[in-house]
């Protein structure tokens, strides 16, 4: 995937409690997602799930994106988050365009925003192509 792109806001809200990505004093980590747009991300303004224009429900693409099976690790300092790759896979018609994977926090009670890719340009799937958010060895490391 392209260079991931943090949301201004994120910082903020990790110093504010609005994500739990450790799952911190016995609690479950907080559920992270990613969601498909053709809309460009502005990190300065967009917070919230509700600021992202994304694509609606159609042909294998559900509103809302999809779990990417978060785990939040800390190691010396270092916070680590890994997740599963998530597969899109459109069926009975076409899902797009989109440009943009965001990731967001849907535990978060306004579905806080974390970060996002770009690819280089639009994509369009047509019916029986498949779409990869290939997060490699993580999804993001802060020191």
């Amino acid at each position: 995937m392209a260079t991931f792109v943090k949301y201004n806001t994120f910082v903020a809200d990790l110093a504010g409690k609005v994500h739990d990505l450790l799952g911190t004093g016995g609690s479950t980590a907080d559920t992270c997602k990613v969601m498909l747009s053709n809309t460009a991300p502005n990190v300065s303004t967009h917070t919230v799930r509700a600021d992202v224009t994304e694509l609606s429900t159609a042909n294998g693409y559900t509103s809302g994106g999809a779990s990417v099976a978060n785990v939040g690790t800390n190691s010396a300092g270092t916070f680590t988050l890994t997740g599963t790759d998530v597969v899109w896979t459109a069926s009975g018609g076409s899902v797009g365009p989109f440009q943009y994977v965001i990731l967001y926090n849907d535990t978060s009670t306004s579905d806080s925003l974390i970060g996002y890719w770009a690819r280089d340009a639009a994509v369009t799937l047509a019916d029986g192509d498949t779409f990869t958010t290939d997060f490699g060895a993580s999804i993001l490391t802060h020191v």
